[in-house]
Formats: structure tokens, C-alpha cells, sequence
């Protein structure tokens, strides 16, 4: 499917089309990955929802090589970022140079890795709080800002950053204003014994799978479009909103809840799942399951559930079992 067979159908060939095509891409991406269905499901879901994602895994898992098939298999220009303490934001963003050209020297501005439609920001709670904001006008403004120069970024424009749970010294935490700029936070577990053995058997050959292109970024930004239009019932919009006040009517619990923008993520996260799974409209199930990586970066636990070892996904269990 392309940009125009969107745009010409009528829209029951255009859902079909859609389908069509993600049954294709993640089939291309099966060829290179293996398991981590939902994984790669939601990242695709925050790309369809221009939004960004935020991964917390233990390390030699994969995210980058599932990453780097992704932007090859939609044939998006991809870029990584190794943060680290020394890290600074002129090597996220670009700085100017000097060039001299018959004796006349002028400034040339060089870009950073920030210019690309997929960034992965490797660790990104080993940068400093100084550099980690340098990627804040990127994630909600699409542009940067060197030397009172603004420069747009291409779209599409889709942020992956990730973080080890389990080496924390040394680190910088994301502070709550940036962790709410990630559309979705993503838990990646290890996997499972025969998706290993899978691993081990195709990673230790020497034929490399290698994947086709799918779409481009012209059929992306269509399906972007096409993803605010899922149509989806007062009823579950209301459920959508209530699901969200929850989180900030537990004093007890949750010592500050979820914002606005976490209701907006809901409902067009579960509008760009339904769309994935083939279909053309809402279901309570996509609320259901998109309200896990929507709400658990942005619950601020008490210190007694934390205490009680009680963890955010636990918290939103409770939430979807009350609202109705």
C-alpha cells in the first residue's frame, strides 16, 4: 500500500490496506527479531501516534537491533545516541563550525545525531540533567535551538530512549516534566526458553537475516492521519478519562496522578492498536491494554505502596477493575 491508494479508497479498502500492511511489517521484523510481539507492537503504536517511547530492560536483549529493523524495514533514516555523564547537548543537537573559503571564514552549522527520524537514546539516565534537556524541544517541538538558530527536524520524528533497572549508581533519574513527555513507557522481560534457543540457532550462523522495505515515510505520516480517525464510542471515551481521574483520587496510594495528557495518549493509542489488530473501530480491550505503558511512568507512588512493594502495573490493575 502507498501514500495514494490511502488517499483514493474508500475507507473500508483503506482499513483492509492497513492491515495488509502491518500484517506485512511485522512479519519482516519477525524475520530478524524474535518473540517480543508486544515490544515491537508498541513502538509502532507511539510512532503511529507521533509520540515517543521509553524502554526499561536489563541489557543484551535486542532493543537496538529491533530498533534499527524497524527504521529499515519503513526505510527512515536511523541515528544513536550512547548517553553517557560527559555527554554534552552540542552532541545531540549539532554545533556551528568555522569554515574559511578565500580567506573569508564563516559559520557552518554541523548537525548532531538529533537529526534523523528515529533516535535511540541509549541509557539516557546516564546523561547529565543539563543534556537530557536538550532533548526536551526535540520530543515536543520537532525543532532544536543552536546559537538563537531554530532548525525543524524531519517527520516523521520518534524518540526510543531506554534505561537499565538494575545499575542505577551513577545515574541521573528523569525528572517527572520529561517522563510525561514519553507517550509510553515499555517493560521488556527476558525471553522465553524456546525464543531463545530460536536466538542462539539463527544469531550463530553466518547467513544474517535481512529485511525489505515495507512503507515509507510518505505511507507512515498517512497512517498517522489515518489513526486519529478510528472511531471511537462516548462510552469508552468517557471509561478512557475515568480511568485517568483514578490515579489522582488515591491519596493514599498515589501520592500525585496521571495528567491531561495521559488521557489524550489513551484514547489515540488504543484508536492506533485497534488499527494495528484490523480493525476500524475502539474496543475496551485496547483501553485496557494501552493503559499499562500510558499510566505507569506517570504514577507517583506513596511511600507506604512502596513500602508494601506494591509496583505502578499493580496500581492500574486495580484502577481497570473499579472503573466501569
Amino acid at each position: 500500500m502507498n501514500s495514494s491508494e490511502m488517499s483514493t479508497g474508500n475507507l473500508s479498502q483503506t482499513y483492509r490496506l492497513a492491515s495488509e500492511m502491518f500484517n506485512a511489517l511485522f512479519a519482516e521484523i519477525g524475520k530478524v527479531i524474535v518473540g517480543q510481539q508486544e515490544y515491537v507492537e508498541q513502538m509502532i503504536i507511539a510512532m503511529l501516534c507521533n509520540g515517543h517511547a521509553l524502554v526499561e530492560s536489563n541489557p543484551g536483549l535486542g532493543k537496538t537491533l529491533t530498533i534499527s529493523t524497524i527504521a529499515k524495514v519503513m526505510d527512515l533514516r536511523f541515528s544513536r545516541i550512547q548517553c553517557t555523564p560527559d555527554l554534552m547537548p552540542a552532541d545531540i543537537t549539532g554545533t556551528n563550525i568555522i569554515e574559511e573559503h578565500g580567506g573569508v571564514k564563516s559559520f557552518k552549522f554541523q548537525a548532531g545525531p538529533i537529526f534523523a527520524n528515529i533516535v535511540l537514546a541509549d541509557e539516557i539516565n546516564r546523561a547529565s540533567p543539563k543534556t537530557q534537556s536538550a532533548m526536551l524541544e526535540a520530543m515536543q517541538e520537532k525543532q532544536i535551538t543552536v546559537a538563537n538558530d531554530t532548525y525543524l527536524l524531519d517527520k516523521p520524528f520518534f524518540i526510543l530512549a531506554t534505561q537499565n533497572p538494575i545499575e542505577m549508581e551513577g545515574t541521573f533519574p528523569l525528572p517527572e516534566a520529561q517522563l510525561d513527555r514519553f507517550l509510553l513507557k515499555i517493560l521488556l522481560d527476558y525471553p522465553t526458553f524456546e525464543q531463545e534457543l530460536t536466538i542462539v540457532d539463527r544469531y550463530t550462523k553466518m547467513d544474517i537475516p535481512q529485511v525489505r522495505k515495507i512503507m515509507n515515510k510518505s505511507t507512515l505520516l498517512d497512517l498517522q492521519k489515518l489513526t486519529t480517525e478510528v472511531p471511537i464510542s462516548d462510552q469508552l471515551k468517557f471509561r478512557a478519562v475515568k480511568i485517568v481521574l483514578a490515579t489522582r483520587q488515591n491519596s493514599e496510594q498515589i501520592e500525585y496522578g496521571a495528567s491531561p495528557r495521559a488521557s489524550i495518549g489513551l484514547i489515540l493509542t488504543a484508536k492506533a492498536r485497534a488499527l494495528i489488530k484490523g480493525r476500524n473501530y475502539v474496543s475496551e480491550e485496547d483501553i485496557d491494554a494501552m493503559a499499562y505503558p500510558i499510566l505507569r511512568h506517570r504514577l507517583g507512588l506513596s511511600f507506604e505502596s512502596e513500602r508494601r512493594g506494591i509496583t505502578a502495573d499493580q496500581m492500574i490493575k486495580g484502577i481497570l477493575a473499579q472503573v466501569k
